[in-house]
């Protein structure tokens, strides 16, 4: 997706579609700052710890019980926010994207595809917003 367009459409999205939050009311803007991660510098990793917490987002493919495919990704700062470990990020993604047994084996771990990316971020204000008019 272009850039520009993916940026109007999420913004859009995010203030006005996003059903675990009211939509944004014109007397919020001038306390609103808006925040984008770029993903950039995707890789594959070799096996499902090949990345490192607080410098790479993970996105991660596996398959269910029933064969279907399942994918999750987690940005960069998550991990680094939660303190988790590699494996413990591993176990929280796999939740996330719809993993339901109770136990994980080491033969399902070493399935996972893992893709390793990295993240650029910027914000600013509606002030600044205005400003750049």
């Amino acid at each position: 997706m272009p850039l520009h367009s993916g940026l109007k459409e999420y913004a859009l999205t995010s203030a006005f579609k996003d059903g675990r939050f009211p939509p944004i009311d014109r007397k919020e803007l001038s306390s609103l700052v808006c925040g984008v991660s770029l993903l950039v510098d995707f890789e594959e990793g070799d096996d499902y710890l090949d990345w490192e917490v607080g410098r790479h987002g993970i996105w991660i493919e596996f398959k269910d019980a029933k064969g279907r495919k399942k994918s999750a990704t987690y940005l960069p700062e998550v991990t680094k926010e939660q303190g988790w470990t590699k494996e413990k990020a591993i176990e929280s993604l796999l939740r996330k994207g719809g993993y339901r047994e109770t136990k994980i084996s080491q033969e399902f771990l070493d399935s996972i595809f893992l893709t390793r990316y990295q993240s650029r971020k910027a914000q600013v204000t509606y002030q600044d917003y205005l400003d750049s008019l």
